[in-house]
């Protein structure tokens, strides 16, 4: 569902972000966006919009009213100091098999 399309009456519901994991041991990634009632209206919404093939195994709606996200302008600010910290990116670790994908 679209938010632009929406009738004025789904516009009163709050705006959730959806996420789905689509196999096991694998990231959620954003999907979306829907109007819904509240959480548990959300996760069936999404359930029908976002997951109608059975692709999904797990499936977050977080209120896009709670999400606090970096400006792009502060990118050099927040990214910039951990690339002198070479001990942050793991290529200096050997993963045993057993690890799988990380």
């Amino acid at each position: 569902m679209s938010t632009t399309t929406a009738t004025p009456a789904l516009k009163e519901w709050p705006l959730w972000e959806v996420f789905v994991r689509s196999k096991q041991g694998l990231e959620h990634k954003h999907c979306g966006s829907l109007h819904a009632s509240d959480a548990q209206h959300a996760l069936q919404m999404a359930r029908d919009v976002y997951t109608r093939r059975q692709e999904g195994v797990s499936i977050w709606v977080v209120p896009s009213a709670t999400i606090t996200a970096s400006e792009p302008d502060d990118k050099a600010e927040l990214f910039d100091p951990a690339a002198s910290k070479i001990y942050r990116h793991p290529t200096f670790y050997v993963l045993p098999d057993e690890v799988g994908h990380m």
